[in-house]
This record gives structure tokens, sequence and C-alpha cells, in this order.
């Protein structure tokens, strides 16, 4: 076993069975350099294929994003960033040498808009954000430029089109599957007399790697370690084999939205436990997203969860005892995990609460509460390694990159709370990479990237138009 590597077996006092079993999680939990080195091969290939044909192992969709800023353009855009329970209306000033300013005002979506009058809705938020910011079109300019965010399936079809592909997160407005995004968007504008207009449609994983771009101009790559992952970054327009039936002039790159949460569905590659298998079977979406399963944040906690049960089945853990709450799925929040894995204190008192009061089990022992750390250490290091391997293999996609400066921008709750998520993936990047190029590796928070990357994408399409 490899430095840095976790041994859960040493637990003190910890009996011989119980030893047994988290051997057992350890050997399968456990990932080797060799198993990284073969991922990223793989990864390579599912790219070679996304880019290739339409239905390619991973989906690498083009953004039709093909300018870059560089940090001295000025001016104020706007933009709009749709998820799953808000709505955020923002304005983004560029102050012209690589700093920006964020005004920006949250609206809960209503039930009546999930349910039928969305765009209409949307229309009048943002009226609401332009006139209480008294925002006007610049001097020469008729409307006001606006980048959009939509976190939901689209095939895209230029920078300011997009066919909605499917509702998800509970929405349902009827009459809009198959129908253009930004269409829907801008009548609703016209109907209620606002002046802006939508240049861009983009994901939150090209908004990370461009709002990192103002101020990072050699930012390659975007990616979202977050409740999900995704992942994004400049590709050579010759290597997208699929978009040179593109009439007109081609340009020399595009961003590619990788959406490798989808790597390896044909579950063939990547480091699979009864645990996972367990998750997937009684997932919705099951046999997809596998990848996403293994790393990110709405899943992390259920595959500890399922591993913790194993446990308690074999009355190993809490003296076999389980609970209501504990026996639900998804109760275990990746919030939990990152807290329980901070706990430094003697006697594990934040698992204990944790535990104790939320989960409802009662008089966990010191070793039950030891138990539960190294199983979530041991399980949460290897969402940090195949994290980590993930990006260093879009990294190496691209190796003339490496031989200079470069920026990652990176957003999501894994990165932010998870500890030592950033480390992991720099430690990783060392010897995936080599110290010399990993030394040249600039790993930055992209906050805020859905609001403020849609804003500058706008402002990418006005200046080079």
């Amino acid at each position: 076993m490899t430095k840095n590597v976790l041994d859960i077996t040493k637990i003190p006092n910890a009996p011989d069975s119980l030893k047994a079993l988290l051997t057992q999680l350890q050997q399968e939990f456990y990932v080797s350099d060799e198993k990284i080195d073969q991922m990223i091969k793989s990864l390579h290939e599912e790219m070679t294929d996304g880019l290739k044909k339409e239905d390619g192992l991973l989906p690498m969709i083009p953004s039709y994003v093909t300018g870059r800023p560089t940090g001295k353009e000025k001016g104020t855009y706007l933009s709009l960033d749709l998820g799953g329970t808000n709505l955020r209306v923002c304005q983004v000033q560029l102050n012209g040498d690589t700093t920006f300013e964020l005004f920006q005002q949250k609206f809960t979506i209503t039930k009546e808009a999930k349910e039928a009058t969305l765009f209409d809705w949307i229309a009048q938020c943002v009226d609401i954000f332009v006139e209480n910011h008294k925002i006007t079109p610049d001097a020469g300019k008729t409307f006001i430029p606006c980048g959009f965010t939509f976190s939901f399936p689209v095939i895209q079809t230029g920078i300011a089109r997009g066919n909605l592909l499917m509702w998800n997160k509970g929405f349902t407005v009827p009459n809009t599957v198959g129908r253009d995004v930004v269409l829907m968007t801008q009548d609703a504008f016209m109907r209620k007399h606002l002046n802006v207009k939508i240049v861009a449609i983009i994901n939150d994983t090209v908004g990370s790697l461009m709002a990192t771009s103002y101020s990072h101009p050699d930012c390659q790559m975007g990616i979202i370690f977050g409740t999900g992952t995704n992942a994004c970054y400049w590709e050579k327009v010759e290597n997208i084999k699929k978009w040179q039936t593109q009439e007109g002039a081609q340009p020399e790159e595009m961003v590619i939205n990788m959406e490798w949460g989808a790597f390896d569905n044909r579950l063939v590659n990547l480091p699979y436990t009864p645990h996972d298998n367990k998750l997937n079977r009684k997932s919705q979406n099951h046999g997809l997203q596998v990848f996403e399963k293994m790393i990110s944040g709405l899943y992390l906690g259920e595959v500890i969860r399922n591993a913790l049960l194993w446990l308690i089945d074999r009355r190993e853990l809490f003296n076999g005892r389980s609970s209501d709450i504990l026996n639900g799925a998804y109760s275990l929040d990746t919030a939990y995990v990152s807290a329980i894995v901070a706990d430094e204190s003697s006697d594990l008192s934040e698992i204990k609460l944790i535990f104790e009061n939320t989960m409802q089990i009662s008089d966990t022992t010191l070793l039950d509460r030891q138990v539960i750390k190294n199983v979530c250490k041991l399980i949460g290091g290897r969402a940090k390694r195949l994290s980590a391997a993930a990006m260093c293999a879009v990294l190496l996609w691209r190796p003339e990159l490496l031989e200079k400066s470069i920026s990652v921008g990176i957003d999501g709750s894994m990165y932010q709370f998870y500890p030592g998520f950033e480390e992991s993936l720099i430690r990783e990047a060392k010897r995936i990479l080599g110290e010399e190029k990993a030394s040249r590796l600039t790993l930055t928070l992209a906050k805020d990237g859905s609001g403020v990357g849609a804003a500058i994408v706008a402002m990418i399409v006005c200046r080079d138009t």
C-alpha cells in the first residue's frame, strides 16, 4: 500500500472480528496508482470517442464559447443563474484590471413558476432587478446584454440557442420540451417590455472556467466538485471531429462541456464495491452518472451509510443497532461527513453529536466513533483520489499547456468544504504530472462562477461580434 493511504485497521482496542471487516472494506475501497493510471487512459479513450460522434461514450458537448477574456475588458453585463431552487439575477462590472464587482439578487422559484409560468416569472424578476439598480443600456447600445446559466439539460445549437431536452429538479412547465430556452425567455422579456437581450447560454462548469479566466487568463479548465460534478476545458477545434461539419470559418479552439459524471457508464473501469452497486441499483438513474456517484456530494454520504449499515448488520458497529433515520436513504448528508472527518477531539464529540442526536443512535462508544471516522476518511479519500485523477487526465490531454503556467477554476461544496480536498488534488497532481509540471499549476476557487461566468461570456459575445 502506497504512502498517504489510510490504514483503517489500526484502531486501538478493535476486536479481531472488526479488524477483519475493516480490512475487507479497505481492500475494496483502496485505489492503487496503477488503477489511477488505467483510469486516466480510459478517460482519454472516452474523450476521443465523444469528440468524434454525437452518441459517444462521453457527451463532450461543444459550448460554442470560442473567445477568451484578457482581463482588460471593461463594462457592465447582466447574467441569470437558474437552478433548482433559486434564480439569481446578477450585474457584473468588469473593471479592466482583472477585477470585477458583483451585485446580485436571489429569487426563490415559486411552485407556480415551476409548474406553469417560469419564463414570465423570470422576466418579472429581471424587471425588478433592472428597476432597483437603475440599469440602462451602455451608450450607443439599444439593449442590455445578458448571459444565462441554465442548469437543465439542453441541446445547444449556438452560443445563444439551446433546445430543452427535459425538465428535472421538480419542474414540469408544459409545452416547453424541445423548444429553444433562449427564445422562450426572450419572448417573456418582450411581453414585459424589457430591453434585455440574452446573448449567450452556458452551464455552470463553463461559468467556472470563464469567471476564473477574467482574473487568470491562463485558465484552461473549469470543474464543479459539489453536489454533482462536471468539467470543461479548451479544446482545439480540429480535434472536435463531430463539429467539423459546421459551415463557415472555424475558430481555433472552443470550450468543451465534458459531462464527465457519465464516465464509465459501461461499468468496466472504475473501482466498484458492493456499497457502490447498492447505491447505483436503488438510484433513479440506475447505470448512469456512475463516476459522479463515486465522488460527488450528493452520493458520498450514501456510499458511507451503506458501508456503516454493512458493519451494523454484522454486529460490529453500535452492537448491531441502527435507527429509522440511519436506515433512511441519503440520511447521512455529506456535510455531516465533512464534520466527521474534521473532528479531532479526543472523544470525537462532534461524531457523538451527529450520531446520537441527529441519527438517533443511543449511547455510541468511542470505538464506534473511531470506526465511523475511519470509514468516512477511507471512502472520502477514494473520492478525492478519483477526483484528482480526472482533473489530471484532462490536463494531460493537452500536455503542451503544461509547459507554462496554467490555472484551473473550481467551484462546489466538496472543493470548498471537504477537509483536505484541495491538498489531495495538489498531491495527486505531483505524482501524476510530475513535480515540475505540477508546480506550474494553480487551483482557484471560482466563487459565483455561474453568475460571473455568464456575464463574461456575454461580454465576449458582444466584443467579438
